[in-house]
């Protein structure tokens, strides 16, 4: 049987796999997020379980960074990677982070290949929708055996 053909566990959840089924932590009142929002997660996280199936947890974040960036591309989904985000406090630029992915100038998606997400891991992500004035960002973990188990969609209101 072809490698497109065998249907892996991973498959199987896809089929009936909505962003919507991912856990999402919300700020301020609870709200709809916008359609567009709704459509861009979706597509990005169908990139992501795409490269999840191919390369299966294990490897280093850049391997699925780069993977990713590559299926994002062959979707025509536009994305920047590693873009920076001062850290300001009191007018004066104290740190730099950088964000794993901006996608369609409005997704912020920040990758792991971690053992469980903590709530550091949101922190971060949530620190990043804050500071680049953004609404919805993923934090996706590659270090799982079904990509859905690792993913989380977060939510900051402006």
């Amino acid at each position: 049987m072809a490698d497109t053909d065998k249907m892996s566990a991973e498959d199987e959840e896809f089929r009936g796999f909505n962003h919507r089924d991912t856990e999402a932590t919300e700020i301020g009142a609870r709200r709809q997020i916008p359609d567009h929002y709704n459509t861009l997660c979706q597509r990005t996280i169908g990139a992501a379980i795409e490269v999840h199936r191919h390369l299966g947890p294990g490897f280093l974040e850049s391997a699925y960074e780069e993977a990713l960036a590559i299926e994002l591309q062959a979707r025509g989904i536009e994305f920047e990677r590693q873009v920076p985000m001062p850290v300001i406090y009191k007018g004066h630029t104290v740190a730099e982070h950088r964000i794993d992915l901006i996608v369609e100038g409005m997704l912020v998606v920040e990758l792991k290949t971690v053992d469980s997400l903590h709530s550091v891991h949101l922190a971060q992500v949530l620190a990043y929708l804050k500071a680049g004035a953004f609404q919805v960002g993923l934090l996706i973990n590659f270090n799982v055996p079904i990509l859905k188990q690792g993913i989380r969609r977060l939510l900051w209101d402006l």
